[in-house]
């Protein structure tokens, strides 16, 4: 990977990234896919934008973030 990993950079640029949605997800693509990398942050992309920007999280944070959501913390913006 040739680029400096960064926030919001197009998801084309990890081209090492192995994308994966939930089994949860609509076949509208209504969901989001993650990929570790090789530093050991996560990315996340929009499954409707795959050429689109990506998010970049620590292990940390997207540990933090999935216990919320276990934990029902984000319940009341679900639909």
């Amino acid at each position: 990977m040739s680029a400096e990993v960064r926030n919001g950079m197009s998801a084309t640029l990890l081209s090492d990234a192995q994308w994966r949605k939930s089994r949860h997800s609509g076949a509208a693509g209504n969901c989001v896919e993650v990929a570790p990398l090789a530093g050991g942050d996560i990315a996340v992309r929009n499954s409707r934008f795959p050429d689109g920007p990506a998010l970049i999280y620590t292990r940390a944070e997207i540990a933090a973030f999935v216990a919320g959501a276990k934990d029902g913390e984000f319940d009341d913006v679900a639909g």
